[in-house]
């Protein structure tokens, strides 16, 4: 049988583990040729090399997405053995203000959240993402079907943090919320841009996962957390643009 990402090129940030590396595999058994992005090159050529042994095809590669030098290398590497970006996932990440989505914030933590931590915070979750897909976007658009996918967050949706009623309104993390909610707008804004072309631009929540930044009271095991930005690395050429989802459902901004 054929599969559904045979002879597609994917790159997947922050990919060493966690929810990268489990969307990467999924990827890679989806017949997708997989790039594994992670600041450690030893430990992205570690975690690429697990994905060959269980018969995918994988490469790992150094990138720090806050490095201008590493998404350039990226670039000129994609560019040389490739050609063509098929699927971009930002996936790489950073949550300062807790020990894991696991802890209670601090019921002060806008008032008195330190600068240096929105500004690291932004620049990982925000600047480096645009950056990045900036960068990429030539060869994503030489492929006939782009699929750009920003991992954002139920925190980043204003609608659910101003609704009482929502289980997100009494878990307020100005930092890493506000970054997602910038990272949503990016989503916007580009899906528009690119709104006459093939390429699907989306922001997925992938749920409340049990990895290093969801802690261990998370509710969805790494392999569930990746549903939603498979499906919509897959999506046909009718499917959507400029949205936000968890599975099949569509988030409020």
């Amino acid at each position: 049988m054929t599969k559904k990402l045979a002879g597609k090129v994917a790159l997947v940030t922050g990919a060493a583990r966690g929810l990268g590396l489990e969307t990467a595999r999924q990827l890679g058994a989806l017949g997708s040729f997989v790039l594994v992005g992670a600041r450690d090159v030893t430990k992205a050529s570690a975690a690429a090399g697990q994905l060959r042994t269980a018969g995918y095809e994988a490469h790992g590669l150094k990138l720090d997405v806050t490095s201008d030098a590493d998404r350039e290398a990226a670039y000129r590497h994609i560019e040389s053995k490739h050609g063509v970006l098929d699927i971009l996932i930002n996936n790489a990440a950073v949550l300062l203000e807790l020990p894991s989505a696991s802890s209670p914030p601090s019921p002060d933590g806008t008032s008195t959240l330190s600068i240096d931590i929105l500004r690291r915070t932004f620049e990982a979750n925000f600047f480096a993402p645009v950056q990045i897909t900036q960068k990429l976007l030539p060869l994503i658009r030489n492929s006939a079907s782009g699929r750009i996918v920003n991992v954002s967050s139920n925190l980043g949706s204003l609608t659910l943090h101003s609704d009482p009623a929502s289980t997100t309104y009494g878990f307020k993390v100005f930092a890493y919320g506000s970054s997602k909610t910038a990272l949503n707008a990016f989503t916007v804004h580009l899906a528009h841009e690119l709104r006459d072309t093939s390429i699907k631009v989306n922001s997925i929540h992938p749920g409340w996962v049990r990895s290093e930044m969801g802690g261990d009271s998370a509710i969805l095991d790494i392999a569930d957390g990746c549903r939603t930005a498979i499906r919509l690395a897959c999506l046909p050429e009718d499917g959507a643009t400029g949205g936000f989802f968890f599975e099949d459902e569509i988030l409020p901004w």
